[in-house]
């Protein structure tokens, strides 16, 4: 594999998706984010559909910036807390920081996630140079020429379109998955476009959000590629 794209997926853990040369490789499903990019090898690229950068108050502009973007998709895009926010052991003391430092509380939807979040982050701190933070509903609105997707991933009609604009762009996604088999076809579809954003982040083709990245307290980039 050349770049690896990668999507959380419940109590399966992560999928990865690996491309050769833009094309479909074959997939990876580890409980743990480390053990899959380690599976991966020595890839270029490993974008992974999860916050990674945090800043110390305030909402980012990378999740701002994302959902004007995203126009009637904009609810894929939810607002990421502070770092301290995600420390707190239950949610309603990360809410409560959370409106502290942002003015604003912390949606259950996203506490969920802070496990995942915190497990991604991980990663990105050791290999901030080679692990990337994507969301592919802005890829997926790039493969579509800067168009809004009109029905959502979870639709019928929404993942014909992923897959098919996934097909234009070189990816051709087999029936048959191996590993991803048991994976939710949309967060497959996710990881595929990840993957597609990780060989535009290696090819220098990639675009991001904010234009001119924020920085976490250690000036490291606060952004959201595609």
């Amino acid at each position: 594999m050349d770049v690896l794209g990668v999507d959380a997926c419940g109590k399966h853990g992560w999928i990865g998706v690996g491309l050769v040369d833009g094309a479909y490789a074959g997939t990876l499903v580890e409980l743990r984010l480390d053990a899959l990019i380690e599976r991966a090898g020595n890839v270029r690229a490993v974008a992974v559909d999860m916050p990674l950068g945090l800043l110390e108050a305030g909402w980012r502009r990378a999740d701002l910036e994302a959902r004007l973007h995203l126009g009637a998709r904009r609810s894929s895009v939810f607002l990421v807390a502070p770092r301290v926010v995600w420390r707190e052991t239950d949610y309603a003391a990360a809410a409560a920081r959370c409106r502290e430092l942002t003015g604003n509380g912390l949606s259950r939807q996203a506490w969920a996630l802070a496990p995942k979040l915190l497990e991604a982050r991980a990663c990105w701190l050791r290999d901030p140079g080679r692990v990337h933070e994507v969301h592919p509903e802005l890829s997926f609105q790039a493969l579509a020429g800067g168009t809004t997707l009109s029905h959502a991933k979870k639709t019928w009609r929404g993942q014909n379109l992923r897959r098919a604009l996934l097909a234009g762009a070189g990816i051709v996604l087999p029936d048959s998955l191996g590993e991803g088999d048991r994976i939710p076809a949309d967060d497959v579809l996710d990881a595929a476009a990840a993957a597609w954003s990780a060989r535009r982040i290696v090819l220098g083709t990639s675009g991001r959000v904010p234009a001119s990245p924020e920085h976490d307290a250690a000036g490291r980039d606060v952004a959201i590629r595609w």
